[in-house]
């Protein structure tokens, strides 16, 4: 059987995926390698880890010899690539850990995949890399400047560029993929939408950088997954595809929404000291993908929103001991 190998695949969006392509492509194998860091859990695959067409391997994507190992029978003809450290806050705190990852596991990855052939190399990058927009600035487009703002957002443009370079300069089959905000089932709880249910529901104060009024496009992972999918299939080699929700809210927003939602009051919200460097706005414009394959996300946020936060609260037993052990 063809193999696809998945990298990050039992994080938030790769174990989403891994269980879209179980669903979509049942004559196929899945190689799915993860260095089960804080953010990656064999429990992110319940149901689908023993699937006879998946393998998770536990390892890390800058390891040269292992990634090799995994070429060296022949048989995977395209990477899905999301391992990656993908935290602002994180990145802050300790950037050379994203450079490693982000930057040389990408790297190791394509040196692997130029050597043995491919016939596809998708790169799962973020909207993060164009920088950020005034409240009146056109959404980003697949043409919009590189203009990274965190050390998170440089390693994943410098990942960007290094891809589109072997496409160039070895003639490898790439394209990547650059998405605005996810949410949904399995999304570690760092990021904003989980940290604010964690926190509303135990009626802690819940911190808001700033004043609240950043804009974020948010797509539930899904959604997401089906765009990616999308563009395996049918994206044109060397093309870069912007995935996004059309769902733009503040985050004091999708805040008062997550409080609505769990019947906590607004009284909760605690305003904090902002984040370094802090992006203003984020919108993607997705014209490009929709015109080259009919995909268009189809969860209305409001709906897919409560449904998430539904989740978090029959799912305490996932994300309850993760936020004891503190990453």
């Amino acid at each position: 059987m063809p193999t696809t190998l998945v990298t990050g695949g039992a994080g938030f969006i790769g174990s989403a995926f891994v269980r879209l392509l179980l669903k979509a492509r049942p004559d196929r194998k899945i190689l799915n390698l993860d260095r089960l860091t804080y953010a990656g859990h064999r429990s992110n695959l319940a149901g689908v880890l023993d699937h006879p067409n998946h393998r998770l391997v536990v390892g890390d994507v800058a390891d040269p010899s292992l990634v090799e190992a995994l070429f060296a029978p022949g048989d995977i003809d395209e990477v899905v690539h999301f391992a990656a450290e993908s935290h602002v806050d994180r990145s802050i705190d300790s950037p050379a850990v994203f450079l490693r990852t982000n930057i040389l596991g990408t790297q190791v990855l394509l040196d692997a995949a130029r050597s043995h052939g491919l016939r596809r190399y998708l790169q799962v990058s973020t909207d993060e890399v164009y920088g950020h927009l005034g409240n009146d600035d056109p959404p980003f487009t697949e043409d919009s400047p590189i203009h990274p703002r965190s050390p998170y957002s440089a390693s994943k443009a410098s990942a960007d560029h290094l891809v589109l370079a072997y496409g160039g300069t070895y003639g490898l089959p790439v394209v990547i993929t650059r998405c605005s905000n996810n949410y949904g089932p399995y999304q570690y709880p760092e990021k904003l939408i989980p940290v604010m249910v964690s926190k509303a529901l135990d009626r802690a104060p819940l911190p808001v950088y700033g004043n609240g009024l950043n804009i974020r496009d948010w797509i539930h992972v899904s959604d997401h997954c089906a765009g990616i999918l999308a563009v395996l299939d049918q994206g044109r080699d060397g093309q870069v595809y912007n995935i996004g929700g059309d769902s733009e809210r503040t985050n004091l927003d999708v805040v008062k929404a997550v409080l609505a939602a769990l019947d906590r009051p607004e009284s909760l919200i605690s305003y904090v000291t902002d984040r370094p460097g802090h992006d203003w706005r984020y919108a993607m414009d997705a014209r490009k993908l929709k015109a080259e394959t009919g995909w268009a996300p189809t969860r209305r946020f409001e709906a897919a929103l409560e449904e998430t936060v539904r989740w978090y609260v029959d799912r305490q037993d996932w994300w309850r001991p993760l936020v004891k052990a503190g990453g």
